[in-house]
């Protein structure tokens, strides 16, 4: 029995070898695979901003009740999905790259955190513009807008770790740590973000009844969200592959990869 469970262990890390995902694991191996992919998902960024912005401001048709500026809502709900997604990316590769010393994953974090940053900034700055056309102020003091606010913050200061610390190993271990604080953060600002009109911050002064989506609206939601993340997974993808140059400058594939002018 103790054998037959040893063979089957064996065969199960060999076919584990064997695997894309195994393969493409390592540093060396993802390099090329992620240049191949940015373009096919900046020519799905394009081509779905594209579609998402004319949906937006040409076939949906001004809102009764809040008038053109519901239109910042189009840029504002998928900002804060995407911010909140690439949070839980940011998190789970770095949570990954602390527990199983996988460099590949770290680095992942590294790249993603940035972008994560941009979106959550865009989600504050939209709904900032949202705030001030419908209720008068810049900023409205509730648990949605202060969540949005942290997650940001949670971005910044992974970011500022991994500036500050020169010890690789320390700063992936309390950026990992500092992601998971933050993560009672994302459950909060999923919560309190509705997916029309803001509705975390109530509905506009003078208007009663909820706000429902036509198919319209939702697909202009979706198209844009689409956009969003296609854009995010080909900046964070150039921007790995930097990080991945910068970490292995002192392997000899890498030396090819610098005379090519990569990435």
């Amino acid at each position: 029995m103790i054998l037959s469970d040893k063979f089957l262990a064996q065969g199960f890390l060999k076919d584990l070898e064997n695997s894309a995902w195994y393969r493409y694991s390592t540093a060396e191996e993802f390099y090329p695979l992620a240049g191949a992919i940015i373009p096919w998902l900046a020519a799905v960024a394009l081509i779905a901003c594209c579609a998402g912005l004319y949906l937006g401001f040409f076939a949906v048709s001004v809102d009764a009740r809040q008038g053109e500026v519901a239109r910042v809502l189009f840029i504002h709900v998928p900002a804060a999905w995407v911010a909140m997604l690439l949070y839980i990316f940011t998190a789970t590769f770095a949570v990954i790259g602390l527990a199983f010393q996988t460099r590949l994953a770290a680095m992942a974090a590294m790249a993603l955190a940035p972008t994560g940053l941009l979106f959550a900034f865009l989600d504050i700055w939209t709904g900032c513009l949202w705030d001030k056309a419908v209720w008068g102020n810049w900023w409205e003091s509730n648990l949605g807008m202060f969540s949005e606010l942290a997650l940001a913050l949670f971005y910044l200061g992974f970011i500022g770790v991994h500036t500050a610390m020169e010890d690789l190993e320390r700063a992936n271990k309390a950026g990992a740590l500092l992601l998971l604080a933050g993560a009672l953060g994302i459950i909060i600002d999923f919560a309190t973000v509705q997916s029309w009109s803001a509705q975390h911050q109530g509905m506009p002064p003078g208007t009663t009844g909820a706000i429902r989506l036509g198919t319209v609206e939702l697909a202009t939601l979706l198209t844009m969200s689409l956009a969003f993340m296609a854009y995010a997974g080909a900046a964070a993808l150039l921007r790995l592959r930097c990080v991945i140059l910068e970490s292995e400058r002192q392997s000899m594939w890498v030396a090819p990869q610098r005379g090519s002018g990569a990435p």
